[in-house]
């Protein structure tokens, strides 16, 4: 054993020199090397911000039905794409048939009650002319006929009374004069009650107008308010048909055959795949010299790809302000928490064209500041 250790070699000092300058150069060439990467590395971030709390979001658009009824079919399944106006449910529209079909009714009849008032109408309106124009203008032609009568008769009168009582004229001859008068006047006043009464009548029709053109209102009214009820149910009758609103695909069917729904009622979920964004939660201190309009990349965790986008808008309010039980800081034992800000990403739409995103996965996102 010995023996074996003394033999072995021990390095010369002629050796030992060129190692260590080995070391020194290798030192020189690789610190200067080091020091580049570095410095490329700190230069290609120094503009960039990333986080990897970062989500795909979308629409989501409930579907719920808007009649009362008994659903006669589905004709979607979970996870089937649909455009925008197809067929998703039916509802049995018997029901709203049949009261349709009793509105077309008494609209029919209320038609029926409006062209009945509008003859009455022009009923009274022929007769209030009538007496205003022909039996009206008779009477007032004849009361000043009879008016002047009577003041032919009376001036005659008073023209013969000094006569008489000079005795110039004998006295059967005065009292034919005041007969004519009082024959005149009575001429006069039966005048006066004819035109008193055919005013009279003349008012009433005009009345009768009125009340003619009344029920033509609430006969137009009836009208108006069946032919509302009429269509109504024709709006009702079309949402048992109900429809796809946007593109998208069929998720959360909580319908089937035969069930009984009620308005309002969701039915299924649509999510417009092709209508998605990011949402990134950046630090507060990541944000100084984020704005909207600059570009950003997106990786997604499912594959890799890299998207690129650019910031759409910056929320008003942290996350955590947001969320249903913001944290409370004045019982006294605050601890200071960097806060995250959520950012709005939009992905550029040919790059969208690269893989589907579907709300709620996860991805990374930078945001080039310049």
């Amino acid at each position: 054993m010995n023996q074996e250790t003394s033999a072995q070699p021990v390095p010369s000092a002629e050796e030992s020199p060129a190692n260590g300058s080995s070391a020194i150069r290798a030192l020189l060439i690789g610190t200067p090397i080091v020091l580049l990467i570095a410095a490329g590395l700190w230069f290609h971030s120094r503009n960039r911000v990333s986080t990897d709390d970062a989500q795909v979001d979308g629409h989501l658009v409930p579907v719920s039905c808007r009649v009362y009824g008994t659903v006669d079919k589905v004709l979607v399944e979970d996870n089937q794409a649909v455009k925008a106006g197809d067929p998703l449910v039916t509802v049995d529209p018997r029901d709203i048939q049949t009261r349709l079909d009793q509105a077309k009714g008494a609209l029919a009849q209320a038609h029926a009650q409006l062209e009945g008032a509008k003859a009455d109408l022009e009923r009274a309106r022929v007769a209030y002319q009538q007496a205003q124009s022909s039996d009206l203008e008779t009477a007032k032609a004849k009361l000043d006929s009879k008016k002047a009568s009577l003041d032919k008769a009376r001036t005659d009168l008073q023209r013969m009374k000094p006569l008489a009582e000079r005795e110039e004229i004998s006295a059967l001859q005065f009292d034919g004069f005041r007969t004519q008068a009082e024959v005149a006047d009575g001429e006069w006043r039966e005048a006066q009650q004819r035109l008193g009464s055919l005013q009279q009548e003349a008012n009433i029709r005009k009345v009768a107008v009125g009340a003619a053109e009344a029920r033509l209102a609430s006969g137009q009214a009836q009208v108006d308010s069946a032919r509302a009820i009429q269509e109504g149910f024709e709006l009702q009758l079309g949402y048992t048909s109900i429809l796809a609103p946007v593109d998208g695909v069929v998720t959360r069917k909580f319908v089937e055959a035969g069930q009984t729904i009620q308005p309002g009622q969701g039915l299924l979920t649509l999510i417009p795949l092709h209508n998605t964004w990011v949402t990134a939660h950046f630090k507060e201190t990541q944000l100084a010299r984020m704005k909207p309009g600059q570009e950003a990349e997106i990786k997604v965790d499912m594959n890799g790809v890299v998207m690129k986008g650019h910031v759409d808008s910056i929320a008003g309010s942290t996350g955590s302000r947001m969320s249903l039980l913001p944290p409370e800081n004045a019982v006294g034992n605050f601890v200071k928490v960097v806060q995250r800000i959520p950012v709005k990403i939009r992905i550029d739409e040919e790059e969208a064209r690269k893989v589907i995103l579907r709300p709620g996965m996860n991805v990374e996102a930078t945001v080039m500041l310049q």
